[in-house]
């Protein structure tokens, strides 16, 4: 499109309106550092002409979405916390043969071997850990997901049933 051509003429597919539109609410949050209110939305899903069901519908998306993020996020940060568990244990169990072997041997001789065998699995911890992608990425979450819903469902009706017990 050329800056010459007439207001009339210029027409732009529903994705480019959502790119233009999401770069001048992130120009005018960023030049006003502040935040849109639920009225603000909705004024401007009226101008928009978008009716305030499709807008509450789109809400409801965005916040499962949301939802969701944070599930990633804690799941990711469960990933790092159990890895880095699991390297502390790596350094202390082959720091106390590198030890023994100091003080046994004067040098470090066989603790190398032990040092190597147990770096594997750390090394490949370290992939799975830091993999963020992909269809392992996706069964392991699925699972710690699970797992996550389980534990919060079976603590919500143990609490129920205690309450029930001290009424």
């Amino acid at each position: 499109m050329t800056t010459f051509e007439p207001k009339s003429l210029r027409s732009y597919s529903q994705d480019d309106v959502q790119q233009i539109l999401q770069l001048a609410i992130a120009r005018q949050a960023d030049d006003k550092d502040t935040e849109f209110s639920y009225e603000q939305i909705l004024e401007i899903a009226a101008e928009l002409e978008i009716s305030p069901e499709s807008l509450k519908l789109a809400e409801r998306d965005w916040l499962v979405q949301q939802g969701q993020v944070q599930q990633r996020k804690a799941f990711d940060a469960y990933r790092i916390r159990r890895f880095q568990k699991r390297l502390g244990n790596y350094a202390i169990f082959n720091g106390f043969f590198i030890l023994l072997n100091l003080i046994t041997g004067g040098g470090i001789s066989w603790s190398l071997y032990i040092l190597l065998f147990c770096g594997l699995p750390v090394g490949l911890d370290v992939w799975n850990t830091f993999q963020m992608k992909g269809e392992e990425y996706e069964m392991a979450f699925q699972k710690w997901n699970r797992k996550h819903e389980i534990k919060k469902t079976i603590s919500t009706v143990l609490n129920k049933w205690f309450k029930a017990l001290q009424a």
